[in-house]
């Protein structure tokens, strides 16, 4: 079993920066892709960004492509996301994912396709 907590969320202003923690527990980091969606009300889970077992692959939605950096300390069993620019479009509830199978672009591209959530840490960016 695999516990997520995220943290880090807030209030910023748009233009501002804020990152996003998320600790994994339960497994050791390195067994699982790790994977940012964000849900705001009345709309889809989307993906934010996702990165592989080592960190040697990401992905990013386009929105949030060279503003967003997904990483990862194995050590500290923690993974994070950067977020630099923020708009008030950001805003959201920012989840943390997991999955322990290889990874694959598409496959974890997909919130369906992922076993272990966190609870979510709003981010919202005023305008």
């Amino acid at each position: 079993q695999v516990q997520l907590v995220e943290s880090g969320g807030g209030l910023v202003q748009a233009g501002g920066s804020l990152r996003l923690s998320c600790a994994v527990s339960g497994r050791t980091s390195t067994s699982v892709v790790m994977a940012w969606f964000r849900q705001a009300p009345g709309k889809e889970r989307e993906l934010v960004a996702v990165i592989s077992k080592t960190g040697a692959y990401t992905n990013y939605a386009q929105s949030v492509k060279d503003r967003f950096t997904i990483s990862r300390d194995n050590a500290k069993n923690t993974v994070y996301l950067q977020m630099n620019t923020l708009k008030p479009e950001d805003t959201a509830v920012y989840l943390c994912a997991a999955d322990g199978r290889s990874y694959s672009r598409s496959f974890h591209s997909r919130s369906q396709n992922y076993i272990y959530w966190g609870q979510g840490t709003q981010v919202t960016v005023s305008s």
